[in-house]
């Protein structure tokens, strides 16, 4: 390996860990819930938006984002939300009701999706073509693995210095890791010559093409659709598991490495995703059972038992469950990133469907979380939460189903022309 390649690959990585600082932001909310709620007097359902809100920039912009990032340049997209995380993370750090929090919250989305969007295309050019699905691979854990370390270190850190300098502990660190980006990766004029010559008039003229190419066709909707209920249902369980935790006397501590295992499981599911794929398992049925083990496992988790006097399942059988529905829940965002891109109506809008199913996810996690605390505050109590998360499951089997018949009628079509 040369020092030119040893570089591009080191760079590479300081993305990924770019991405991951910014998920620390997504994750940093839920080890806090408990006390916002007490000393914000935040309600349950404000806690939902807490949750969602930090999707709001992805629900309304992701597609938007996903067309131009290259022509505002991908380094400076992501020094600039990092930039924007941390100043939101500062700020948020001053908030003294819930709704300024979370108007910050939604600013922290938007930088969010800054650093998250351009990242895997800055690392496909950073790295030689025979790592790129190594990369790729790892740069697909960034997401679990933020929220892991927040969910292990948040509680910690809330209850040795605070809830505000947790988030002034976050924000700094993005600024860290925007200094570093600056210094380790290659401005964008640097990484040009890697890339294949593309006309000025094709760059200027051809999002709208890309774009109309992409929203008739029935793939991107499935695949975006499909994560949808996916990313809605994870999030609102991994981000409510400390709040049950606490209702149901866990200590703090306990309840920092249960809720991280739960969320860094969910890793394993996407690295397994990728090897069965690739070993020719159909990405139909590892839809299948994603979707089919999530509702099950949501279902012990949370569900009374009508014949033990309306009490759950033993304390063990319902953490297993929450681990196989994040771990085996797992394989679904793995076998659809694939999808989409095999799914995509043509090579030059690959990324064009990427950020519409990313968009589409961030509106699921958007919609997630609040629909789950209204069913809880209703219901009083999580019991009946399982409903909501089972029924994002069951329409999940039947979009993988109409995306097997869709990937069935792409193969032959290509095989046809072949």
């Amino acid at each position: 390996m040369t020092r030119e390649q040893s570089g591009r690959i080191e760079s590479a990585l300081v993305v990924i860990l770019a991405g991951v600082s910014a998920a620390l932001h997504v994750g940093k909310l839920p080890p806090a819930l408990p006390v916002l709620q007490e000393a914000l007097g935040i309600t349950l359902l404000q806690s939902g938006f807490l949750l969602s809100m930090v999707q709001l920039a992805g629900m309304t912009l992701g597609l938007a984002v996903g067309l131009t990032a290259d022509g505002i340049g991908l380094r400076r997209s992501l020094l600039t939300g990092l930039l924007v995380l941390f100043g939101a993370g500062a700020l948020g750090g001053f908030a003294r009701d819930a709704t300024s929090l979370i108007a910050l919250r939604a600013l922290e989305g938007f930088g969010f999706l800054l650093v998250s969007m351009p990242a895997p295309s800055l690392v496909r050019q950073l790295v030689s073509p025979h790592r790129l699905s190594a990369m790729l691979g790892i740069w697909g854990g960034y997401m679990p693995l933020g929220t892991a370390l927040a969910l292990l270190l948040g509680p910690l850190a809330i209850f040795v210095a605070g809830w505000q300098v947790w988030w002034w502990g976050t924000a700094g660190l993005s600024l860290l890791m925007a200094l570093w980006v600056w210094h380790a990766v290659p401005g964008d004029h640097q990484r040009r010559p890697r890339l294949a010559p593309v006309s000025r008039s094709s760059s200027r003229d051809g999002w709208p093409q890309r774009l109309h190419q992409t929203l008739r066709s029935p793939g991107p909707w499935l695949v975006a659709l499909s994560f949808a209920m996916y990313s809605g249902q994870w999030l609102a369980v991994i981000g409510f598991l400390p709040s049950i935790y606490a209702q149901a006397g866990v200590a703090g501590s306990a309840s920092a490495v249960l809720t991280a295992l739960a969320a860094a499981v969910n890793i394993l599911g996407n690295l397994a995703a990728g090897r069965l794929l690739h070993r020719g398992v159909p990405a139909q049925r590892l839809l299948y059972t994603g979707f089919g083990v999530m509702a099950m496992g949501a279902l012990l988790a949370f569900a009374t038992v009508p014949f033990v006097d309306g009490m759950g399942f033993p304390p063990m059988i319902r953490f297993v469950a929450i681990l196989l529905f994040s771990a085996v829940g797992g394989m679904i965002p793995g076998t659809l990133f694939s999808l989409a891109v095999r799914l995509a109506p043509g090579e030059r809008t690959v990324s064009t469907t990427v950020g519409w199913m990313q968009q589409w996810s961030a509106l699921g996690q958007f919609a997630g979380p609040p629909l789950v605390a209204w069913v809880a505050s209703g219901a009083g109590g999580w019991q009946w939460t399982w409903l909501v998360t089972c029924a994002c499951s069951v329409l999940g089997v039947l979009l993988a189903w109409r995306l097997g018949r869709q990937l069935a009628s792409r193969t032959a079509t290509e095989h046809w022309r072949a």
